[in-house]
């Protein structure tokens, strides 16, 4: 039997959401992350693994002006907190090493960088947070990264992005789902707090497919976080160049928003999302323009979760 739906108050989330989770976590502290650009490549760029990258991929269509401006990691963790404490009024910080790949180096190397950049302010720093592939994680690179975890809390982001290997190869992704099981064992008694990414509305792929991401993802008690993202189309990378010949269906937002009203029940309720939708900056988005601002997005998304009284992992609870 489904678990029983109970009326839900204006602006109260029923999926277990990550702006909740940290001010409960860090006991009311307003905590924000602070993107560093630490001048990694990637293997599917530099010939490792392949050449051009992801076809989605423009790297600095996810990446802060700010950062990509600032090639001191100092003056882009400092800058980054001056931010965040004018504009948000934050209180504590996670260093996230967001573009590119941030394990593709040896481990001595990311040591260095790490230390840097958790440096300034560290009784200020509550968190720090390292987006990569899961064919560049290893045995030593997650001894390192546990290394930091009784001073900080430590999470690793690894792209999933599709569960199918017939995707993966179309994407040009040069990493296979296997790869990313491989990752995860690795992981599975890690101090670490594993984050995965997933993409939906990739082509060829249906919604029933893309629901199946959350069996995947519910498999894998290492799993502690997740971000779900769109596609858009962005200037700069393959698929942009691609779609402007021949455009092809893309979720619109009333769409993508019923998409999410049926992953959710299919997601474990403990899982905290930090993301249901990703955007890029406006002059770099070539489709979809849903027109509206990111927190116009995230309201009519909640609005409409509330609204059809939409509970996380309800669909589990058996």
């Amino acid at each position: 039997m489904q678990a029983e739906l109970t009326p839900v108050a204006e602006g109260f989330k029923t999926y277990n959401n990550y702006g909740a989770w940290l001010r409960k976590k860090y006991n009311g502290q307003r905590v924000f992350k602070v993107i560093v650009d630490g001048g990694f490549t990637c293997p599917n760029r530099d010939g490792s693994r392949g050449f051009g990258g992801c076809t989605y991929c423009n790297v600095d269509s996810f990446t802060p002006t700010v950062s990509r401006e600032n090639p001191s990691i100092r003056e882009q963790v400092i800058k980054g907190m001056e931010r965040a404490r004018t504009g948000n009024k934050a209180d504590k910080f996670i260093i996230y090493f967001q573009p590119n790949t941030n394990t593709y180096a040896p481990a001595h190397y990311l040591k260095m960088l790490y230390d840097e950049a958790l440096s300034y302010e560290p009784e200020n720093i509550v968190g720090l947070s390292v987006g990569t592939r899961p064919d560049c994680i290893d045995a030593e690179k997650i001894a390192l990264l546990e290394s930091y975890t009784d001073r900080f809390d430590v999470d690793l982001e690894m792209g999933m992005e599709s569960i199918y290997d017939e995707t993966l190869s179309q994407l040009n992704r040069g990493c296979s789902h296997s790869e990313l099981l491989n990752a995860l064992e690795l992981l599975k008694n890690s101090k670490l707090d594993v984050c995965v990414h997933t993409i939906f509305g990739l082509p060829g792929e249906t919604n029933e497919m893309m629901l199946k991401y959350a069996d995947e993802i519910n498999l894998f008690p290492q799993i502690k976080f997740v971000k779900f993202h769109h596609l858009h189309i962005v200037e700069g990378s393959i698929m942009g160049v691609k779609y402007k010949r021949e455009p092809f269906k893309l979720f619109s937002l009333p769409e993508y928003t019923d998409f999410l009203c049926e992953l959710l029940p299919l997601v474990r309720e403990d899982i905290v999302i930090q993301r249901l939708f990703g955007l890029s900056d406006r002059d770099l988005l070539i489709a979809p323009d849903w027109g509206l601002k990111k927190s116009e997005i995230q309201h009519f998304i909640d609005e409409t979760i509330r609204k059809r009284g939409i509970i996380q992992g309800s669909a589990l609870s058996l």
